[in-house]
């Protein structure tokens, strides 16, 4: 079986943000995109007013896309609309790096990620659901949307706003609620929607403007004065991430397994794997966000190191389990004891019916 022939082109991850009235969901959209980390991001409302747009230059407005003065592009659509602009914002003359959708007033939190899932658009992967939570107004909430449970329940990042509200017991309460669901999400605290945006993307790897002189945008402004949102300081956000490196090639079936099994809190994983004798010619970028999963296969370059580069980011993680467990899914350069040593094409085989695991992950050609 040979891997299929990835993508030349970057898929856009695309982020669910929900949250109930007075969550702090707005907010927390306005900071990301005063703090963008360089990233060019869409961002799809179905109100203008949600987002402070009089804040910033308005460079254009074509139908109902408004080109924000920070590289930034916003829609205003319904739930019928959704497809249209998610091709409109992925065409390569847009540029983006990142769409998030602004799931209140377009539709259940669920069907957004169900539309995402089956949709067949290939350049844009899940980016999760980000369910953001006013902790010191819980109760009261649980109280007028029942329904607060089924969003929990299915959230890959819960933000705990406005804990600076809350007592610790109040933000237990809610942690209890969304393990009463099952989830295994991750659950961060946050104060007026400051959370870091490496949680839900990357830095940009290139400068505004492809290098060239650029002005001043809005978010260089607030970081040069210190503060967001009127309230200075830094970020406060309670998450831990783990840097591993290996130099040997990892083994499908254990790596699968470990994933399999990602333990409660961890949000995102993220980098390249050498599945070695698996497939030799390819490395394979992983991204996990929750319980989403997907493989990239891609040619190693001329001369680049064969490493296995991962970052995970979660909350309340242990790193050094993690690091261990992640080093048990390294191929063993001394076969066990009970290992059969097979010769020559049967032993090829083997190492190919090893990456069937992997290779449901992967996307295939046709969406």
């Amino acid at each position: 079986m040979n891997p299929p022939s990835p993508s030349r082109r970057h898929r856009i991850p695309v982020i669910v943000l929900a949250g109930f009235l007075g969550s702090g969901k707005t907010t927390l959209l306005n900071h990301i995109l005063r703090h963008r980390a360089g990233n060019r991001i869409g961002v799809i409302v179905n109100d203008f007013g949600s987002i402070e747009i009089d804040a910033m230059t308005v460079s254009g407005q074509v139908g109902s896309t408004v080109s924000l003065g920070n590289g930034c592009l916003c829609c205003a659509v319904d739930a019928g609309e959704l497809d249209t602009f998610l091709e409109t914002l992925t065409r390569p003359a847009a540029r983006l790096d990142v769409i998030v959708i602004e799931a209140s007033g377009l539709a259940e939190p669920q069907e957004l990620v169900r539309m995402l899932l089956a949709s067949e658009n290939p350049h844009i992967v899940y980016g999760g659901l980000v369910e953001v939570v006013d902790a010191a107004e819980f109760g009261a909430t649980q109280e007028r949307h029942p329904e607060i449970e089924r969003h929990l329940g299915i959230a890959d990042l819960v933000v705990l706003n406005k804990t600076d509200r809350a007592a610790p017991e109040e933000q237990d309460r809610v942690r209890a609620a969304v393990r009463a669901t099952g989830s295994r999400a991750a659950v961060i605290c946050a104060a007026y929607g400051r959370i870091d945006p490496e949680l839900l993307f990357d830095p940009a790897l290139r400068p505004d403007g492809d290098g060239r002189t650029r002005q001043l945008t809005f978010e260089d402004l607030l970081l040069e004065d210190g503060g967001t949102e009127g309230h200075p300081g830094h970020l406060h956000t309670a998450y831990e991430s783990l840097a591993f490196t290996a130099d040997a090639p990892m083994n499908p079936r254990r790596l699968m397994a470990f994933l399999d099994s990602r333990p409660e809190g961890l949000y995102r994983i993220k980098g390249f794997v050498d599945f070695g004798s698996g497939d030799r010619a390819n490395r394979y970028a992983v991204h996990a966000v929750g319980r989403f999963l997907r493989f990239a296969p891609g040619p190693w370059k001329r001369d680049e190191p064969r490493l296995t580069q991962l970052v995970l980011i979660g909350s309340g993680i242990d790193r050094d389990t993690l690091h261990k467990e992640l080093s048990g899914c390294r191929e063993s350069a001394v076969p066990a004891a009970h290992t059969v040593r097979r010769p020559g094409m049967e032993q090829d085989a083997a190492h190919e019916r090893s990456m069937w695991g992997v290779l449901r992950y992967v996307q295939q050609p046709d969406g």
